[in-house]
């Protein structure tokens, strides 16, 4: 299965049997399969690459969200971060981070229109302005009157993840937030300095 994507080298070789080692404990059978493949499709889907890159078109529309979102720049960094099952766990501790600042799907969305403008809904609070897109790096430049900030596009399976270098992100989530010397915000930092080479932010669909 590693191989058919084309990742042959050992840094994949040993995160794959990691994963089929966790998740093919106590499953037997058609369930054993299935949980491998999901279990692998999400190693693949927590590493920022050429084929995870957006073009500018694939940016353009209305996302809404849908979770915490989490990347690794290298396949190497993933690994050297112990394996598949960390972006999971990742996004479980930002959860309650952003449940408390109020981010949810009902209130937490982004539009990109074809004229460079972007307007945004984070926990309730617009923001809006012109956006710069850079196919290459996948980095998105936001310029509003309350906030310019850099983030970045990541294609996923079922939508698109904007995600932020740590300081970024808690940039934007003190502006979103009176809870800047809250201890919520803190586990950003906490999480950030425990991993290389992780980009937090937000998945949408």
């Amino acid at each position: 299965m590693l191989t058919s994507c084309g990742s042959t080298n050992n840094t994949w070789g040993q995160i794959g049997q990691q994963v089929l080692n966790d998740v093919l404990v106590g499953a037997t059978g058609s369930a054993a399969t299935e949980v491998a493949t999901d279990a692998i499709g999400n190693i693949l889907g927590s590493v920022i690459n050429g084929s995870t890159k957006p073009t500018k078109q694939q940016l353009i529309g209305s996302w809404t969200y849908s979770q915490p979102g989490c990347a690794f720049t290298s396949d190497k960094l993933l690994a050297q971060a112990g394996g598949e099952m960390v972006a999971s766990q990742i996004k479980s501790k930002l959860d309650p981070t952003y449940q408390k600042i109020g981010i949810k799907s009902g209130n937490t969305k982004i539009s990109f229109a074809e004229n460079g403008t972007f307007s945004s809904t984070f926990a309730g609070k617009s923001f809006s302005g012109n956006y710069t897109y850079d196919e290459a790096t996948a980095k998105i430049t936001l310029q509003g009157m309350l906030l310019n900030i850099n983030c970045y596009a990541k294609r996923n399976s079922n939508g698109l993840a904007i995600l932020f270098e740590s300081s970024k992100l808690l940039t934007l989530l003190q502006t979103m937030s009176a809870l800047s010397g809250n201890s919520s915000l803190q586990t950003v930092g906490e999480i950030s300095k425990s991993y290389d080479g992780l980009r937090l932010g937000f998945d949408f669909k």
